[in-house]
């Protein structure tokens, strides 16, 4: 973890100190993959599952992690349930689109929060790529690459040529 990872994280612990506190029990939802967006979280203190059509995909356990920030951004429902996976402490804007909005300095820190993401899925993918592209399964990796590059257009949706119209 870098020195400019968590003075991003404390820097946003900052800027929403004075926003209400809400202590999570383990299993209490934050948000719910595909209900209508609006607030923004910032994780305080605990660790939270992140769930992508039943399947878990991530844990969020840093301090000054934000939670609904794509949902804002692209106007769109939240993309994952969260879910406290231990007792949490979460900030939390009602409007979150506002909070974003009320100093470029928070919206700066949310961007870089999600450019660093990004970062690690786009290496993650590549070095998959690299140690594993010929195998069966994974030659869909080039054009997830190339697909996260060149992204221009309609928002993502659901499926694949396995799946076309899969439950989620």
């Amino acid at each position: 973890m870098t020195l400019a990872y968590h003075s991003r994280m404390d820097e946003l612990l900052h800027y929403t100190a004075g926003l209400p506190e809400i202590a999570l029990a383990p299993g209490d939802t934050v948000v719910r993959e595909g209900e209508a967006g609006g607030g923004l979280w910032v994780l305080v203190s605990g660790a939270l599952q992140v769930s992508k059509a039943g399947t878990v995909i991530n844990s969020i356990s840093k301090p000054g992690a934000a939670i609904g920030e794509i949902s804002l951004l692209l106007d769109s429902p939240i993309s994952a349930t969260v879910a406290a996976s231990t007792p949490c402490v979460v900030r939390h804007a009602v409007d979150g689109r506002a909070f974003l909005m009320s100093d470029p300095a928070i919206i700066r820190l949310v961007a870089k929060g999600l450019a660093e993401r990004l970062h690690f899925v786009t290496t993650y993918l590549a070095d998959l790529k690299n140690q594993y592209g010929d195998s069966p399964g994974l030659a869909m990796v080039s054009h997830v690459l190339g697909q996260l590059a060149h992204r221009q257009g309609p928002a993502a949706q659901p499926g694949s040529a396995r799946e076309p119209h899969p439950d989620y």
